[in-house]
C-alpha cells in the first residue's frame, strides 16, 4: 500500500523513510519518485542502502543529480562507500563542480578516518568581527550548515581558536566583538583520527558536534552526533558479532546471503572443533587414571564449563572496559592483581559448593563415591579453585595480549576463551586428581 502524498508534510523523513521500506519493491520506488522535491534528498539518507542504489538505477540522471546535490556531504559520502566502483564515478560526475569536489576530499580520506564522516558545511567566524557582522554571516550561510549551536573561530590561517555558542551571541551587544566572548579553550578531532576513538570524544565532552581540524589546526569540517551515534551502532555490533564467535557481517543479517553466513561462521567454528579436540586427547592422555577411578570423569562436565564460564566473564568485562576506554594497554598488571583476587574468591566459592555436594551425596545415600571420598571431593574442589582462577585470568589476560599484538581484542571470544580453558583445565584436573588420589586409587 502506497503513502498517501497528503501525509508527506506531516510526517518526519526518518518516519517516511522506515514506512518506505516496510513497501514492496514496485511499490516503494513509485512512493519515493512521488515524494516532494524538498523532501527527496533528506528521505534518501536515511533509505538502506540497497533500496538507495535501486533508486539510482531507476531514476533519470537530472533526477539523480538533483538528488546527490541536495544530500548533506557527510551523508552523501556514507552512500559512496557502499557503492560499487562504477556507480561511484557516475554519480560524482554528475555533481555541481563545488559539490564535486567536496566529495572527492572527503572521498581521499582513510576510510575508517572520522574525516569520512564530516561536513565542510558549518559556520565560521572572525575574532575581530562584531557581534552584528556575525549575525550577518549567518543569514547568509547559516541555511545550508548542519548546525548552528556551535560558531568556529578561526585566524586569518583558517586555524581554529575558539568555539562559540549561539546563545553567547544572542545575550552580547551588537557592537561587541567575538574576541571580548571567547576564552580560547575548546575541544576538537584531528582529521586521520579513526571512527573508533572519535568516540570517544562524543562521549567524554557531551557535544552534538565537534570541529575536525588538520595536524596543524586548520580547521576542515565539523562531525554532528548523529553521524556518530550510527558509528557507535556498528562499532557495538561488530564487537558484539567478533565475541560471539563469528568475524563481523558487512551486512544486516536480513540482506546477508547463506554463502556469506556460512563463511563468516565457518572459519570459527573449525578453528574451535579443532581446539576442542585437544579436549579428547588431553582425557586420552589420562585414560588410566579414569579407568582405575572412573569417579572422576563424573565432574569433568563441571570443571571444564565452570573455567570457561569464568574466562568468558573476565573476557567480557575487560573487553567492553577497553571499548569504553576505562582501561588502556598500561592498565594490565592492575588487572591481573584485580583478577587473581577475583578469581581465587570465585575458584573457593566453587569449590566450596563442589566439595559440599560430594559430601552430602555420600551421606544421604544418593551416591556412593567409594570409601576415598573425601579425596575425590578434595580435587574437586582444589581444581575447581585452580581453574577458575585460571580461566579468570586467561579471559582478562588474552584482549591485552592481542592489544599489544594490534588486533581486536574483540576477537578474543567468549567461544575461543572457553575452548582454551576447557583443555587446559582437564589437564589442571587430572594433574591434581593424580597428585591427591596416588596411592588410593590411583
Amino acid at each position: 500500500m502506497m503513502i498517501n502524498p497528503a501525509e508527506y508534510m506531516t510526517m518526519n523523513s526518518v518516519d517516511i523513510a522506515d514506512r518506505l521500506s516496510r513497501l514492496p519493491a514496485d511499490s516503494r520506488l513509485i512512493s519515493f519518485l512521488k515524494l516532494p522535491n524538498e523532501l527527496k534528498a533528506d528521505v534518501f539518507s536515511h533509505l538502506s542502502p540497497d533500496f538507495q542504489e535501486e533508486t539510482i538505477h531507476s531514476m533519470a540522471s537530472h533526477e539523480v543529480a538533483d538528488l546527490l546535490n541536495e544530500m548533506p556531504p557527510d551523508d552523501r559520502t556514507q552512500l559512496f562507500e557502499g557503492f560499487p566502483d562504477e556507480l561511484i564515478k557516475y554519480s560524482i560526475n554528475l555533481l555541481k563542480p563545488d559539490e564535486r569536489e567536496v566529495a572527492l576530499k572527503l572521498l581521499g580520506y582513510k576510510p575508517d578516518s572520522i574525516a569520512r564522516l564530516m561536513t565542510p558545511y558549518y559556520v565560521q567566524i572572525k575574532q575581530e568581527w562584531t557581534v552584528e557582522r556575525c549575525f550577518q554571516h549567518i543569514k547568509k550561510v547559516g541555511k545550508k550548515a548542519e548546525t548552528m549551536n556551535y560558531l568556529y573561530v578561526v585566524d586569518e590561517n583558517n586555524r581554529l581558536i575558539d568555539d562559540l555558542m549561539i546563545g553567547a551571541l544572542l545575550l552580547a551587544d551588537k557592537d561587541q566583538k567575538v574576541s571580548e566572548l571567547i576564552d580560547y579553550q575548546f575541544v576538537s578531532i584531528v582529521s586521520t583520527t579513526s571512527k573508533e576513538d572519535a568516540v570517544v570524544y562524543f562521549e567524554k565532552y557531551d557535544r552534538g558536534a565537534l570541529p575536525i581540524i588538520t595536524e596543524s589546526g586548520v580547521l576542515v569540517g565539523i562531525v554532528t552526533i548523529d553521524d556518530i551515534l550510527d558509528q557507535i551502532e556498528q562499532q557495538n555490533t561488530e564487537d558484539i558479532q567478533k565475541f560471539g564467535g563469528l568475524e563481523a557481517l558487512d551486512l544486516p543479517y536480513t540482506k546477508t546471503t547463506w554463502k556469506e553466513m556460512i563463511k563468516k561462521r565457518a572459519t570459527w567454528l573449525v578453528i574451535l572443533f579443532v581446539s576442542e579436540m585437544l579436549t579428547a586427547s588431553a582425557m586420552g592422555y589420562f585414560d588410566e587414571e579414569i579407568e582405575k577411578a572412573v569417579v572422576l570423569a563424573l565432574f569433568v562436565p563441571l570443571i571444564i564449563s565452570s573455567g570457561g564460564n569464568s574466562g568468558s566473564q573476565a573476557a567480557t568485562l575487560i573487553i567492553r572496559a577497553m571499548a569504553l576506554q576505562e582501561l588502556q594497554l598500561r592498565d594490565w598488571w592492575y588487572v591481573m592483581r584485580k583478577e587473581i583476587v577475583s578469581g581465587l574468591s570465585l575458584g573457593l566459592i566453587l569449590g566450596s559448593i563442589g566439595f559440599l555436594r560430594i559430601y552430602l551425596w555420600q551421606i544421604l545415600g544418593i551416591y556412593d563415591y567409594g570409601m576415598y571420598w573425601f579425596w575425590v571431593a578434595l580435587s574437586v574442589s582444589v581444581s575447581l579453585v585452580i581453574i577458575v582462577l585460571w580461566g579468570t585470568l586467561s579471559g582478562s589476560m588474552i584482549p591485552f595480549i592481542l592489544r599489544k599484538l594490534k588486533l581486536d581484542p574483540a576477537a578474543s571470544s567468549a567461544p575461543f576463551v572457553a575452548t582454551m580453558v576447557d583443555v587446559t583445565g582437564l589437564i589442571i584436573y587430572f594433574t591434581i586428581a593424580a597428585m591427591l588420589l596416588s596411592g588410593k586409587l590411583l
